[in-house]
């Protein structure tokens, strides 16, 4: 148990150290400024069933104070919920930017359904409007009025293809409360938005409900065609923008947030496990590592602690103690980012279990033949 208890507390200290794990959760765009001439931008919001959370989130978009030329460009994805015609209504009654709604029907074969709308919502922005970036944004997410002029600003400021926030998710429930803030957090580990930002970086990644893209940077990444079946499409994206030589910068949002509720377990543990293997792209031996991987780092602390303390061995206990004291460490940043206490920090341990069983369930639905299931829709490995 001491080599155990020994090998979680070094795991910890590289985090701490490798990855500069106590990184802020820094909210704040690259510095910018006010660009001589706004360049137009096109708004594309995939959207398939979200008449439920569209009146929270259109709005949002359709009053975006941009001193350019914008407009925004809905695609319903095969709705059965009346999603078009209620945009259409939102945008009547509201007015701001201009609205298009379109319906191109079912995706081809080696689509996924949303990268399928964002393909056409993107060539009908290009024929309306030939914008010289896309902001791509999910249809539950709502921004305040000066998020579109922000990213602008930041992306012309910094000389960045693609800039990336993590829009603030809903943390109402306990259920809430006790996952977001760690999904977030995993992702973070995952990758470091530290790694993402420097300039020549190889580690990628975007959050797909905000992401501002230059036009001609998807032209020369070839996308979305070239991630056409890509599950986990934010992360796609940002990998085949910067292999065709752009820039990429990825942070957490304080102005844009999900209105997506998540009230039960059930909700959000289909919301992990949809796409958790696919992160693993479908391996079992990358399945065994991060079993093993989660269970080192996160599990084991406390249980060396309780079981160093109930078999009267120090050390053990002292290791256990000192992984588990880095690990709440970590984890402050966020719980203060979600605004949640800091007494929730050792509940982590129990929250990376449920992720564990999470990804562990994730793979046996796509060896099952369910594979990523969202919607109606299921994909399998591509």
């Amino acid at each position: 148990m001491v080599w155990i208890g020994a090998g979680s507390l070094l795991a910890w200290l590289w985090l701490l150290l490798g990855q500069g794990f106590f990184w802020r959760t820094d909210v704040r765009l690259p510095p910018r400024r006010d660009p001589a001439r706004w360049p137009s931008v096109a708004v594309v919001v995939p959207a398939r069933d979200e008449a439920a959370v569209l009146p929270a989130s259109l709005p949002s978009l359709l009053a975006q104070k941009y001193p350019g030329r914008a407009g925004v460009f809905l695609v319903d994805d095969g709705s059965t919920d009346g999603t078009g015609a209620l945009a259409r209504d939102l945008a009547a009654a509201r007015g701001g930017l201009p609205l298009t709604v379109t319906a191109p029907g079912d995706p081809e074969p080696g689509w996924t359904g949303k990268l399928w709308a964002l393909r056409h919502g993107i060539a009908l922005a290009r024929e309306h409007l030939a914008p010289e970036y896309l902001l791509l944004t999910d249809a539950d997410i709502a921004h305040e009025p000066d998020s579109l002029r922000e990213l602008v600003a930041a992306a012309r400021s910094a000389d960045l293809d693609l800039v990336s926030q993590m829009a603030r998710l809903r943390v109402a429930t306990g259920w809430e409360r006790l996952i977001v803030p760690a999904f977030v957090y995993f992702f973070g580990q995952l990758y470091p938005f530290r790694w993402v930002n420097r300039r020549g970086a190889r580690t990628a990644a975007a959050a797909g409900g905000c992401v501002l893209l230059r036009t001609a940077a998807a032209e020369r990444a070839g996308v979305p065609e070239a991630i056409r079946h890509a599950v986990i499409d934010d992360v796609s994206l940002a990998r085949a923008v910067q292999r065709s030589g752009g820039s990429l910068w990825l942070g957490l949002a304080d102005h844009v947030t999900s209105v997506r509720p998540y009230p039960r377990l059930a909700e959000l543990w289909r919301m992990v496990s949809r796409s958790a293997y696919a992160q693993l792209r479908h391996r079992p031996l990358l399945l065994l590592g991060t079993v093993l991987g989660l269970a080192l780092v996160y599990l084991v602390p406390p249980a060396a602690l309780v079981v160093g303390l109930a078999a009267g061995d120090p050390v053990v206990a002292a290791l256990g103690g000192a992984a588990w004291a880095v690990m709440c460490g970590t984890y402050l940043p966020m719980l203060r980012y979600y605004r949640q206490p800091p007494w929730a920090a050792p509940l982590l341990p129990f929250t990376a279990l449920l992720y564990l069983l999470m990804t562990v369930d994730s793979a046996v639905r796509h060896h099952r033949g369910r594979g990523a299931a969202w919607k109606g829709r299921t994909y399998g490995a591509p």
